[in-house]
């Protein structure tokens, strides 16, 4: 019998959208077309295309919600796409005169951006040479690696495709639009898998007759709107299954070794397959008509290659064969004419709505441009040119070719098919290559799996063929999917079965047939796996489901709601489900009426739907399917009803229809109103847990058990063996509701169930869950042998079922207790059954796994160590997604097992760990240092939680936030100093209170009028009086001019983000307010060069570029960039492009925004592009910084004499960029032109054209020393360059009597550019080349400030020999110079001077060599050293001396005295040292004394400030580095060169000052609390390497850190905070970490204050007095005391003060400040009191649910329907904390014992207290006679109440079932008779002793057979049952 299954119908119309495009092309008016007219269009719109007039639809659902159909409906100018009926977007095609040929719905890959690489200056060019890894530190390569990271990252997008005639459209889902060329006519186009379109063009006929050549192909994929339309090609075979990435067997397919072959022109497509919720596997089905063929295809998207692959060039061929069949290639006007094209850009395409100028790229591809080839261009006219100047062919000989009729030219798609091939952006110069010599890159590749011939009928109507994939699961052996192919001629559908077979290769075979008229794909029957929908003729619809079942189904006769009946529109004529898996059919009648129906027979209720589950996996198909047939049938006649349990009752009706069970039921008081009430209705059984009911008299309730009844049963028959299954299946499925507290409403409506299976069974399971749901077969006697219904039990299964609660304590508690586990997918194997596996890889039983799989991580017996066992079950935890959500639905005592692994693990968890198991443990600050990104130090950055959290802070109202934010946009924008860190919270931990960081601000601010002190003298007029005020005016205007420097340094990197708005750059301010006078002086204009003011506005930009931080990427942009240029050129503007190029913001600037730069030849913006381009690509040799710097450099030119037309100023900065570019490369090449460079000829005689030859000089050795930075070797092309540097060092020979180059302006560059050549090198042999001349001399032939360098560069060379001490710098020092300087008053004044001027350059170069090697590091010994000389200096500075040399001595102190200074604060930088600042501080202020000592120039005060800057390096967060970059940027900046006015470039360019930038490295380490998000001080250990050694130091942070070479590891070891451990060295995410962020996430214990709160820890949790709520007694035994508690608000200010967490707050909120009320309403205020105090001081917050569980557990009423289960849950805790947890948990055994997260004390009190309860029942006399009639095997009819503690008693004792009782008892008394008066040793004479040991033996037995906890069968019990025994026996 097939039952008929009825399903409603909706009548709702298939698209409204569809209807209404109809409607309006009857209603619009026709114009009449000639024949001609409509023959054009026709040919135009392509041969085998449908109509212009006829409406089309596709759909397309989504994977992830089949209820949501995108549906895309066109006409021949409207495209609209709706998604349920619900139009979303309209697009009109009318005025691009064109039709839409065909629209598509798909995806595409999108990268967020569009592919603008090559025109930006980054990465267009791969590094030809990257630089060593020593040559730059860990932060600048992290920083370089961060874009690939981003450009790699690619999304799936929803888009619309639509193809007009020779052009088409993509819109993205997310705005973005592409418009890309169409070379041939659409025919249609189908989506595919994972992205893009399969499109198939007009086959016109003549083309294939057409002399008999290969037909082009017809099947293209587009997958990237960058690329061409790549053809789709044939592949022998492809490997891979549904969720493998797909492979080609043959894998020279794919990289181009062999010709590829293409589909043939003449298939068809008529179908296409994408992944999907119906099947993932991706098929094609086409017919070819010539050959009468039915194919199926496989497809798989393979990605392309990055660059296409020649074939066929061999360099060894002969050129000339190769250049004469380059020659033979026809002109032309033949088909092969456009063989050969220029290449094209490969993003030819250019998104709508983006406006990017792109004027590299062809015109057409802009937004809003017609298409680059239309119907009137072709690429023949275009290559035509090429062909004739590369010698192809005649230009007329195109003539004698006739044209072709098609409707588009053939060279359309040749052309295309070449830039598919070309389709790579090729450097100029690149020959064009033929196309037979390229491959196109094709993504998308067939395999062919299946052909079938089709007879003549059913290729007339092939385009009606429908297919559908259907079914797809695994089927217990494999994961396959169903293929149905329908032919409506036959009337007949094939069903093929897809599978991948051993190899990895899709097979199709055909299995099935069926008659059929069409078909449709249904999700109907379950929810993962899709049916089939059939229209068989003359017999109505029926479903195919679980495989091919046939359902028999129809529509009900009822009438649509809105409309006439279905018979009104006749019989059904076809079916249709359009994108394949789609909720919705759509259903065709007859009288062309069509409905869009959604036939869904899923169940709604979820224990229906796992129990169907549940039978799918233990039983076999037939069986499972008739189950689900009689379901569907009952379900049916109640009208799918999903209310009141109606599923579930419909499914057990269906169970027991099936196994044929008739259920008893008790005849019913038809004379109480009240028991008809409750029987009509299951609601009075959810009313019994509400309190009201427990005051309320109810009416006494009858009971009246049913009937026993012995029914035969055949134990032999196959349906008693399902029903075995059936039983085990769905008690499994009730162990796992047992673990899901919010499911025991499931569980007791699955009870009644499982107890009536088993009463057929196995009565011992229904004794079972009767213990646990007593409610169970409530109308039935205790289920027993005599209650059961049958007489012979089945033994295939134990006596006692499968108790989950007992398997998992049993298994924790002891490994080797091997008792399966629970497993859907293997109880089939079990009982030998072949499953249906109808719902394939779905489990039902999902949550019982998960906690399984944990569960043998801690019961892993080969693991002995307690914290490596729980680390694997949180590592199982985190992988199987359990988190707090899971475990708060577990019971409270297996949720404490996991808790507990969690609770070890948080002391200290693995290193390697991901950030999400550090969450799962509580240890949110581990995972907030794995994974969060740069640290954001703003000011609005954070704000604390307790601001939010305060009850006693009033909050804003709506109202007010209004009107803050009036006045906020009301307002003008505040003007910024240029010194605002915008910091506070950083600095306020960093430095305290003091205001040290506002007096540097205040030094160095510019934009503010300077306050200086003005000494009035009365003795001179106002005349004299004014030129004096205007002297001081002008001394604090060249200060103001170098302020910049400093500042710079003190506010880089304080901004973090910036707005869309112009950027402000603070105004220089030189007017002076003199004090006591309280006047403003303005300097005079005549006295201020504009040069000075120039150069000062210059360097003002760099300072303002410079607090954008370099983690600003997001916002700074090309766009911003050239919207911030001002209408004319300013030095201001070019300093801020410099600084924007130093934080590398610059490399983002696209190609011809720097042309627009550099085009006006504006010295200012020409130095800072090209030194900004170069630093923002430091050390990449990038090809177009190349090119730019090539054209202001002429040793780069082709022509080195050419006249360039810039100033040599910007040379200058041409050669620093180049060094720049190339650093750390050894680029041979650019050496070589950086060190001809130095002695350029036409720079020796100096004239107003060579002014700035010093700066020239020095700027190519630098360049030259930065290129081969570090790289100096023996090899003889390293020893050529060193020779030609020692000539260019010690001079040229006497005997040239005409010198080629300028000795003092070679000599110190050339000396520098040695030094960094040899840089760490400790060759003594380069050292020895640059010796200190010894004797007076020597000496007076070479200038003193050339020993300074001298001694730098030797100390660069011999880098380890640098020791921060006095001896060492004695040591550098000749020791003719030392006993010179000792007795130099017996020398004459010329000699001693020499000595003197000597000694003081040396020592210089000592401290600054001293300040390079421990820059960053605030080393005691350099510091301490450096002091000491800048001490001596600046007294020798200060003092007076009359004669000229003492001037000249002073003034080589004072420039020696500048270099000091910036040594020390280079050793102190960012630490922000006071006795340093106090130092600098009075050097700043001593710019007056310029008037008295002329030697105080303008660059002492670019020394101070620079100084101070580094002193406060971004405001103490950052420091420098020592890496060789960094060393030789050190030196550019702080090269010992003075400069005498601001303006003055003439010894050193000013712009290489700030190279500082490129050697500053983020060290400061912060730690930040990860609740509060505020920063902290910390006290850290940090390890630190010393050569060989290592070391620990102790600091506190905020503090700056080691060199990352040097740090080791940094440990937080506090008892304050939980301990975390940063191991650099080993671990490489931590070392990562650190690079990224800087930032060390903490968390605080809650009994503790921070450091800042509690600096001394006094106030700890732990000194405090005892808490006024109570003790842990209090938890133990709750009661009611005297004790006063705390009121709101103190309560409040206790909790905040020791924790962060909200949920203490929200814990005392709710449940601990309840004021009066009740005697038990103040009991349960104590004891949450208890509860959170304990909570707080023991850090955890996770046992605040556990003690409310306990509290709820204690006073829970017997009655309940849940009493029963809870207290189960409160033995299996118990037994947890008392006999596991110390063996398996605390730790005891490693020595590291911890104490649990609930006291076993706290648990057994709750227990306890309903032991008491259950002594005063089990006195009672009705239960004494229940009892005894269980232990004697004898029926026991008992009350609700009596049910329900009588479960309580067997359960809390273990006590066994009765059928095991009565056999003990019959045991116990065999053996009593057997060996009460036997002889010895088998008898015994005493009863007593007798009689105990027969006690012993039945309880050891009893408590084995009946699997139990830890506890077993209670002795108290085990006497009761024993006395019952004695007293039957006696009666």
């Amino acid at each position: 019998m097939n039952p008929l299954v009825s399903i409603p119908i909706s009548g709702s119309q298939r698209s409204s959208v569809k209807e209404h495009l109809k409607s309006l092309q009857q209603n619009s008016p026709k114009e009449h077309e000639s024949d001609l007219l409509q023959a054009i269009r026709n040919a135009l719109r392509g041969t085998g295309v449908d109509s212009t007039s006829t409406v089309h639809s596709v759909c397309l659902t989504t994977q992830t919600d089949p209820w949501e159909e995108e549906e895309l409906t066109w006409d021949e100018t409207t495209v609209v796409s709706s998604c349920n009926g619900i139009v979303r977007k309209k697009w009109t095609f009318g005025l691009e005169g064109q039709r839409v040929q065909w629209a598509s719905i798909g995806w595409m890959e999108y990268s967020g951006k569009i592919a603008l690489d090559h025109f930006a200056q980054s990465s267009t060019q791969p590094v030809k040479s990257a630089p060593a890894e020593g040559t730059f530190g860990p932060f600048f390569h992290s920083q370089a690696t961060k874009p690939v990271k981003k450009k790699e990252h690619r999304t799936r997008v929803s888009a619309v495709f639509i193809f007009l005639r020779n052009f088409g459209k993509i819109y993205l889902k997310n705005g973005v639009e592409f418009t890309f060329h169409l070379p041939y006519i659409v025919r249609k186009a189908w989506p595919l898998s994972p992205h893009g379109v399969l499109v198939q063009r007009v086959l016109v006929p003549g083309e294939i007759a057409e002399d008999g050549d290969d037909t082009l192909p017809t099947i293209f994929s587009i997958t990237s709107p960058f690329q061409e339309p790549g053809s789709v090609n044939f592949a022998s075979g492809i490997v891979g299954g549904p969720h493998v990435t797909p492979s080609l067997i043959d894998e020279t397919a794919e990289t181009g070794t062999q010709p590829l072959k293409y589909i043939p022109a003449t298939e068809e497509i008529l179908w296409v397959s994408h992944r999907n919720p119906a099947s993932p596997f991706e098929i094609i089905v086409s017919v070819d008509p010539g050959k009468r063929q039915l194919a199926i295809w496989r497809y798989a998207y393979i990605r392309p290659k990055d660059s296409p692959v020649l074939l066929g060039r061999d360099g060894a061929k002969n050129p000339d064969a190769e250049r004469k069949k380059r020659a033979s290639m026809p002109g032309p006007g033949s088909r092969r004419s456009s063989m050969v094209v220029p290449p094209m850009p490969e993003d030819h395409l250019s998104p709508q709505g983006m406006p990017v100028p792109l004027p590299e790229v062809p015109l057409a591809s802009l937004p809003g441009m017609p298409p680059a080839l239309s119907s009137t261009t072709t690429m023949e006219s275009i290559t035509a040119f090429h062909q004739q100047s590369q010698g192809f062919g005649q230009p007329d000989a195109k003539k004698d070719v006739p044209r072709r009729r098609n409707s588009f030219t053939r060279t359309d798609l040749t052309a295309t098919m070449n830039r598919m091939v070309l389709n790579v952006a090729t450097s100029t110069g690149d020959s064009l290559l033929p196309v037979e010599q390229a491959r196109m890159k094709n993504a998308i590749w067939l395999e062919r799996i299946y052909v079938n011939q089709l007879n003549e009928p059913d290729l007339k109507e092939f385009r009606s063929i429908s297919i559908a994939l259907f079914d797809h699961r695994w089927d217990h052996k494999h994961e396959r999917s169903l293929l149905a192919v329908c032919l409506p001629v036959q009337q007949k559908v094939t069903i093929f079965v897809l599978g991948v077979d051993k190899h990895g290769r899709l097979k199709a075979t055909p299995t099935y047939s069926v008659p059929a008229l069409s078909i449709a794909p249904v999700r109907a029957t379950r929810p993962n796996v899709w049916d089939l929908l059939i229209h068989k003729p003359e017999k109505g619809l029926w479903i195919l489901t679980h495989g091919v079942q046939e359902l028999y189904v129809a529509f009900s006769s009822q009438t649509p709601a809105g409309g006439p009946p279905l018979t009104h529109h006749g019989r059904i004529k076809s079916l249709a489900n359009e994108s394949g898996c789609s909720a919705f059919v759509t259903v065709n009648f007859e009288d062309g009426w069509s409905s869009h129906e959604n036939i869904d027979l899923l169940p709604q209720d979820l224990l229906t739907q796992q129990s169907l589950q549940m039978l799918a996996l233990t039983l076999p198909s037939i069986t499972t399917f008739e189950i689900h047939r009689f379901f569907f049938f009952f379900w049916s006649q109640k009208s799918f009803r999903t209310s009141d349990g109606i599923e579930w009752d419909c499914f057990v009706q269906a169970l027991y229809t099936f196994f044929c069970i008739t259920e008893d039921t008790a005849p019913g008081n038809t004379e109480n109103p009240w028991q008809a009430l409750q029987a009509s209705s299951s609601s009075p059984a959810r009313f019994n847990e509400d309190p009201v009911f427990q005051v309320l008299k109810l009416p006494q309730r009858v009971h009246s058990p049913s009937p026993i009844t012995k029914v035969p049963i055949d134990k032999n028959s196959d349906l008693y063996a399902r029903l075995i299954v059936t039983l085990y299946a769905l008690h499994t499925l009730g162990e796992q509701l047992r673990l899901l507290v919010h499911r025991y409403a499931c569980l007791l409506r699955l009870v009644p169930v499982i107890c009536r299976l088993a009463m057929f069974i196995r009565p011992e399971w229904a004794d079972y869950w009767r213990r646990l749901c007593p409610d169970a077969l409530a109308q039935t006697p205790w289920p027993s042998a005599a209650t059961a219904p049958v007489e012979d039990f089945d033994d295939t299964i134990p006596v006692w079922p499968p108790d989950i609660s007992a398997i998992l304590f049993g298994r924790i508690s002891n490994p080797e207790w091997k008792v399966p586990w629970l497993n859907a997918f293997e109880l089939a194997e079990r009982f030998k059954v072949y499953p249906s596996c109808a719902y394939g890889h779905l489990d039902p039983l999902s949550a019982l796994q998960r906690l399984s799989a944990v569960v043998k991580c801690l019961a892993d017996g080969s693991i002995s160590r307690t914290s490596k066992r729980a680390e694997n079950a949180v590592r199982a935890m985190v992988q199987l997604g359990i988190g707090e959500d899971f475990i708060s639905k577990l019971p409270l005592g297996i949720a404490s097992s996991l808790k507990e692994a969690a609770r070890s693990c948080q002391i200290a968890p693995p290193l390697e760990w991901p950030a999400a198991a550090y969450k799962a443990i509580g240890r949110e600050d581990v995972a907030a240092s794995v994974t969060q990104g740069p640290d954001l130090l703003s000011k609005d950055g954070y704000l604390s939680m307790k601001e939010y959290t305060n009850p006693n802070r009033p909050r804003r109202t709506i109202n007010q936030i209004v009107q803050a934010a009036k006045i906020a946009t009301a307002g003008e924008v505040e003007l910024s100093t240029g010194v605002e860190l915008d910091l506070e919270e950083f600095t306020s931990v960093r430095f305290g209170q003091d205001r040290r960081l506002d007096e540097v601000a205040r030094m160095l601010c510019s934009s503010t009028p300077a306050v200086v002190k003005h000494v009035e003298r009365p003795d001179v007029n106002e005349h004299e009086q004014a030129k004096d005020q205007q002297h001081q005016v002008l001394r604090v205007t060249e200060r103001t001019l170098a302020l910049a420097y400093g500042r710079a340094m003190f506010t880089f990197g304080s901004i973090s983000t910036i707005n869309k708005e112009t950027f402000k750059i603070p105004k220089l301010e030189f007017a002076v307010k003199l004090q006591p006078l309280g006047i403003t002086v303005v300097p005079e204009l005549a006295k201020v060069t504009p040069e000075a003011v120039q150069w000062g506005e210059f360097h003002n930009g760099i300072a303002a570029a410079l607090r954008l931080s370099s983690s600003t990427t997001t916002s700074i942009d090309s766009s911003w960039i050239a919207f911030n240029k001002p209408e004319e050129l300013t030095p201001e503007h070019a300093g801020f492009l410099y600084g924007l190029g130093l934080t590398g913001h610059l490399k983002e600037l696209f190609t011809w925004h720097t042309f627009s730069y550099l085009t006006p030849k504006h010295d200012f913006t020409s130095v800072g592009v090209l030194l900004g381009l170069a630093a923002a690509n430091l050390g990449n040799s990038n090809q177009h910084v190349t090119k730019m710097i090539s054209v202001h450099n002429r040793a780069l030119l082709p022509t080195p004499d050419v006249d360039l037309g810039v100033s040599l100023l910007t040379q200058t900065a041409a050669n620093a960029a180049l060094g720049l570019l190339y650093m750390g490369t050894k680029n041979r090449r650019m050496a070589e032109v950086s060190l001809t460079q130095i002695s350029r000829k036409d720079l020796v005689q100096q004239d107003i054209t060579t002014e700035y030859r010093e700066a020239y000089t020095y700027t190519a050795a630098l360049a030259f020393g930065m290129i081969m930075l570090g790289k100096g070797t023996t090899i003889p092309a390293d020893a050529n360059l060193l020779q030609r540097l020692t000539l260019l060092i010690h001079g040229e020979p006497e005997s040239k009597k005409r010198p080629t180059f300028d000795i003092n302006l070679t000599s110190p560059a050339a000396t520098l550019a040695l030094g960094l050549m040899y840089l760490r090198t400790e060759r003594q042999d380069i050292a020895d080349i640059l010796a200190i001349p010894d004797t007076p001399q020597s000496l007076h032939r070479v200038q003193p400030s050339f020993l300074l360098l001298r001694t730098l560069s030797r100390s660069l060379i011999m880098w380890n020999k640098i020791i921060p001490s006095n001896d060492w710098i004695a040591s550098q020092i000749p020791p003719a110079i030392r006993k010179g300087i000792e007795n130099r008053s017996h020398y004459s004044s010329t000699i001693a001077d020499a000595w003197e001027l000597a000694y003081y350059n040396i020592i210089a170069g000592c401290c600054f060599a001293i300040g390079l090697k421990y820059a960053g590091t605030a080393r005691q010994e350099a510091y301490k050293t450096i002091i000491r000389y800048n001490d001596l200096f600046t007294r020798m500075v200060f003092s007076n001396g009359p004669s000229f040399d003492y001037r000249i001595k002073r003034s080589a102190v004072r420039d020696g005295l500048n270099l000091i200074s910036i040594a020390l604060s280079m050793v102190m930088a960012g630490t922000g040292e006071i006795t340093c600042l106090r130092r600098l501080r009075y050097g700043y202020g001593m710019y007056s004394q310029t008037m008295a000592h002329p030697s105080f120039k303008y660059g002492v005060h670019v020394a101070t400030h620079q100084a101070l800057g580094l002193l406060f390096l971004g405001g103490g967060r950052y420091t420098l580095g020592t890496s060789n970059a960094a060393i030789a940027c050190m030196v550019a900046a702080f090269f010992p060169r003075v400069h005498a006015a601001s303006g003055d470039n003439k010894s050193y360019l000013q712009a290489l000052r700030h190279l500082w930038v490129l050697a500053v490295e983020p060290r400061c380490l912060i730690a930040r609390d990860v609740e509060t998000k505020e920063i902290t001080y910390l006290p850290l250990k940090i390890n630190m390497r010393e050569g060989k050694e290592q070391g620990q130091t102790q600091l506190i942070s905020p503090t700056l850190i080691p060199d990352l070479d040097r740090l080791v590891s940094i440990r937080v070891d506090t008892p304050r905070y939980w301990p975390f451990h940063l191991d650099i060295t080993n671990v490489s995410s931590h070392r990562e970490s650190l690079i990224r962020s800087q930032t060390l996430y903490v968390k605080r214990r809650t009994a503790f204050l921070s450091y800042t709160e509690d600096p001394r820890g006094s106030r700890s949790l732990f000194v405090r007095t005892r808490s006024s709520a109570g003790d842990a007694a209090t938890l133990d035994f709750p009661q009611l005391t005297d004790l006063k508690t705390h009121p709101a608000g103190d309560l409040w200010e206790f909790i905040t003060s020791f924790s962060n967490d909200p949920l203490f707050l929200a814990f005392a909120d709710h449940f601990c400040c309840i004021t009066g009320g009740t005697d038990q309403e103040k009991l349960f205020n104590t004891y949450c009191h208890a509860v959170l105090y304990d909570s707080i001081l023991q850090g955890k917050p996770q046992t605040l649910q556990s003690h409310l569980t306990l509290f709820r557990y204690r006073t829970m009423n017997p009655t309940s329907r849940y009493f029963h289960l809870r207290l189960q849950d409160l033995r299996f805790t118990a037994d947890f904390y008392s006999k596991i947890f110390e063996r398996r948990f605390s730790g005891r055994s490693e020595n590291n014992p911890r104490p649990p997260l609930i006291r076993d004390s706290t648990v057994y009190g709750s227990l306890l207290v309903l032991d008491r309860q259950l002594d005063e029942i089990r006195t009672q006399p009705d239960f004494l006679r229940v009892l005894g009639m269980y232990a004697l095997g004898q029926a026991a009819d008992m009350d609700r109440v009596m049910s329900s503690y009588f479960a309580w008693y067997l359960q809390r004792n273990s006590v066994p079932v009765s059928t095991l009782l009565v056999i003990l008892q019959d045991l116990a008394n065999d053996a009593f008779n057997q060996c009460f008066e036997a002889p010895a040793p088998g008898g015994c004479d005493d009863a007593r002793l007798l009689n105990i040991g027969i006690r012993e033996v039945l309880h050891a037995t009893g408590t084995r057979m009946t699997t139990v906890l830890g506890s077993g069968w209670s002795v108290r019990s085990l006497d009761e049952v024993l006395r019952i025994w004695r007293n039957h026996d006696v009666a």
